[in-house]
Formats: C-alpha cells, structure tokens, sequence
C-alpha cells in the first residue's frame, strides 16, 4: 500500500510498481489532494496503466516553453507581450524550481513582491493567468497531477473616460494633419487604433456597398466585423482616397493603408497625442477613450445594443457593459426630460 507524506508545506505519496516504490509530489498544500492522487496512480497500477516517471519532474523552463507553442499553435497575437512578462516578471522569481514544487504560498509570496514593486492588479493578473495555463497545459500532457490554488486580484477596470464633440474637436486641430483622419476614424467607430484602424487597407473598403468590413482573424476577438458608412465617415474615408491617391502619384508607389503619413506606415503618435491634449486644455486621456465614446454615442442614438456591440467589437455583455457607462451629461438630459415630463 501506498501513502501520503509532507515535505515541507507540500505533500507527496509514495507508491508502488512492480514492487519498486515511487515518489511523487503533488505540488500541492492539500492533503486530499495527495490522497486524490494517490488513489490514481494505484488505480493506474493496478490496471496496468504506464505511469511517467517524469510525472511531477517539469521544470518551470520546460512548463514555459509548452506556454508560449500553446500561443504560437493558437496563432496568439498577445505571444509578445506573454513573453516579456515571463522573461521581466516570471523567469526571475521561479527560474530552475519544478513546477509541482511551487505553492499557493509561492504564487502569494510572488504577488506581495509584485505589488510592493508597484505593479497594478491588472498586470499581475495577466502572469498569474500565464502561470495558471501553464500548470493546465502540464496535467494535460501528464507531466502534473494537479496545481496549487491561484487566486486573481481584484482589478479596478471601470472606464471613466469620454470625449465629447467640441472635446475632440479641440484636440483634432492641434494634431498632425496625417493624425487627424485617423483619430477621427477611431472616434465615430470605436475601433481600436493599433490593431484594427492602423492596419486597415483599401480593399477593406467597400465605397459602392458604404462598409468598412474588418477580416475573421484580424481582431481581438478573431470574428469579422462591419461597420456601415455615415456621412461623416464616407466623407472621411473619401478625403483620405484622395489623399492617398496624391501620394501615390507624387511617388510612384502603391499605398495600401488606409491610414498613413505620406504614404509610409504611422508608427507612433502617442507624444503629439499628448501634446495635442495639453494644448487644447483637456484633462488626460488616452486614445482608447474613443472605443467607450463610441458606445456611448452609439446607444444615444437608439441603435440596439446588440447591433452596437456588433459594430464596436464587444463579443459579450459584461465587456459593453464596461464600456457603455453614464457621464454628467447623460445625467443631466436625464434631469431635463423628467422637469420636461413633469410639466406635463
């Protein structure tokens, strides 16, 4: 028979095969656990079920590694940014441990250093999910038996930030005249300004049927999107074709971006973005402030939030919900249909 032990907070089993005994850890704090699995791998014995000897052998290294396939298999967009964060966050702290060694009391010891390090719930989060789908990955290949207990930290993630019309307008003209048509762009559609409207090329869009139509694959949510032209964005969008048709012939080359600064892809544009906004004596805000302006102005319309969402991008409920917040404003319209009402 076999049996359960600890070594140090963490419990192991012992049984055996063949009558040679194994040791395994669990990579747990949990004494069911260790029973747990010691009745599999009994069980596994006993039917004459191959038992891996590296079972609870992976190594941090090995368990990143089949992280970041996982991402390339996948076709992940976001593989850049997971692997900074394990080679800034997660290398240095677990570097060299086996995975079935480290504890919810590793895992916390490694959120308090974050946090004293000034890091945002937020980002902790995302490692802490990086690390939770690589103790997935391990027992679904057989190199772990289970995983310890990861807990997520409470992210303030309400968006506050909108733009109103003489807001954005005031900032529009302090721009670079290539920048303009784009954040124009992001403010009547919401789209995202890196992955979806810089990317954007002609052929994306369809002057006779008045769409932008955006690719299955080509945004966050991998679903295609369209969005119907208005007559400020057909207006926009032919200003930026004859724009780029000027280009074109001034320099003999084919533009494909929609967006562009004389014909050669906008890199960054976050320094005269800031710049903008502190000429034009607005409070802080980011690009991103045009996706919640864009729901708000969407529902104001009357446009069903189910056609909205569809539009902007928001595959469910609760991330619209995010989004589609109540400013001062709508507040105070709020307050005049009542006194309007009540006069009645």
């Amino acid at each position: 028979m076999g049996c359960i032990y600890q070594r140090g907070g963490t419990w192991w089993i012992k049984y055996y095969r063949h009558g040679k005994p194994l040791y395994e850890s669990t990579g747990s704090e949990s004494q069911t656990d260790a029973r747990k699995l010691l009745r599999q791998r009994e069980g596994d014995v006993e039917r004459g079920l191959p038992v891996v000897p590296r079972m609870g052998r992976v190594t941090f290294e090995e368990a990143m590694a089949d992280l970041l396939n996982d991402y390339r298999v996948n076709g992940r967009r976001s593989l850049p940014e997971l692997e900074r964060r394990i080679r800034k966050h997660l290398t240095p702290v677990f570097a060299g441990k086996r995975m079935a060694t480290l504890t919810a009391s590793d895992v916390r010891e490694y959120v308090t250093k974050r946090k004293e390090a000034g890091a945002a719930n937020a980002n902790i989060n995302r490692e802490l999910a990086a690390l939770k789908r690589a103790f997935s990955l391990a027992i679904q290949e057989g190199k772990l038996a289970v995983k310890p207990h990861i807990a997520t930290l409470q992210e303030d993630n309400i968006r506050t930030g909108f733009f109103e019309e003489e807001q954005f307008q005031a900032v529009r003209k302090r721009l670079p005249e290539p920048l303009r048509p784009l954040m124009t762009f992001a403010f009547l559609t919401g789209w995202r300004i890196r992955s979806e409207a810089l990317p954007l090329k002609w052929k994306d869009v369809d002057f006779r049927h008045g769409a932008v139509t955006l690719p299955p694959g080509s945004t966050k949510n991998r679903q295609g999107r369209v969005f119907p032209f208005t007559i400020e964005l057909r207006a926009l969008l032919e200003g930026q074709r004859e724009s780029t048709r000027r280009v074109e012939r001034t320099a003999g080359v084919v533009v494909p971006f929609v967006f562009h600064r004389n014909g050669r892809p906008i890199r960054d544009f976050y320094h005269a973005w800031r710049s903008a906004c502190r000429a034009a004596g607005i409070p802080p805000r980011v690009p991103h402030d045009f996706r919640r302006t864009a729901v708000r102005n969407l529902v104001r319309a009357g446009i069903p939030e189910r056609v909205a969402m569809q539009m902007t991008g928001h595959l469910t409920r609760s991330v619209f919900d995010r989004y589609h917040i109540v400013s001062e404003g709508d507040l105070q319209d709020a307050a005049r249909r009542l006194d309007a009402a009540r006069r009645l």
